[in-house]
């Protein structure tokens, strides 16, 4: 199926709406038992909610559970997570190697803020700063982010904004319902090797057509 017919037909769409409500359904023990947990470790908030940017520069909210202290970046402004990251609290570390605390974000996808395949969506302040730096780094927000993609899948924990990039263009040039298929395949097998925070690629290549990053 070309892009222009998975567009068209609102497919990605129809998927999305019917994944996400299955989504709800099978994970809601999770959803009911995790702010417990979260509460239970240090009584702080269950929720973590933070302004996105969106398909055309769109700016919404996103919703998360709590996977850090409390008022973590007070002191430093935003800054990206890293590996062993000290403010991350001990359930928050299940739920980020797992991608469990992602689980609200299917609000996101079935309100149709976000997708279940797209490239990452970014903070306000990151996108300012990225934009200016990195040539075309705008070009990333013509279609829906995601919740997994190419980027988030074979980058590496710590790559840069601009390999990153790579990834996301590549997937908006090759974007596809079968691609899309694969990509939360795979996602569903990282999440059960609880890889999500590794720092090495959590898979090693990627080859898409003609097209290989390795």
């Amino acid at each position: 199926m070309n892009i222009k017919l998975w567009e068209n037909l609102y497919i990605k769409r129809f998927f999305d709406i019917v994944l996400s409500l299955l989504g709800l359904v099978i994970f809601l023990p999770l959803l009911a038992f995790i702010p417990f947990a979260i509460w239970l470790e240090d009584r702080g908030p269950i929720f973590y909610k933070q302004q996105r940017i969106g398909k055309g520069l769109k700016v919404f909210t996103i919703y998360k559970f709590r996977s850090m202290v409390k008022n973590a970046e007070e002191k430093t402004g935003p800054v990206w997570a890293k590996e062993n990251d000290p403010r991350v609290t001990m359930v928050g570390r299940v739920l980020r190697a797992t991608a469990m605390d992602e689980l609200p974000q299917l609000f996101s996808i079935l309100k149709g803020d976000m997708s279940f395949v797209g490239p990452r969506t970014l903070r306000p302040f990151f996108v300012e700063k990225f934009a200016k730096e990195i040539p075309r780094y705008l070009s990333r927000f013509s279609v829906t982010p995601g919740l997994t993609g190419l980027a988030q899948i074979y980058a590496k924990y710590d790559s840069s904004a601009h390999q990153k990039l790579r990834f996301d263009l590549l997937y908006i040039k090759k974007r596809s319902f079968l691609l899309d298929l694969k990509l939360i395949l795979i996602s569903v097998w990282i999440t059960l090797r609880r890889r999500w925070e590794s720092r090495d690629r959590k898979i090693k290549r990627v080859k898409i057509g003609k097209w290989r990053i390795t």
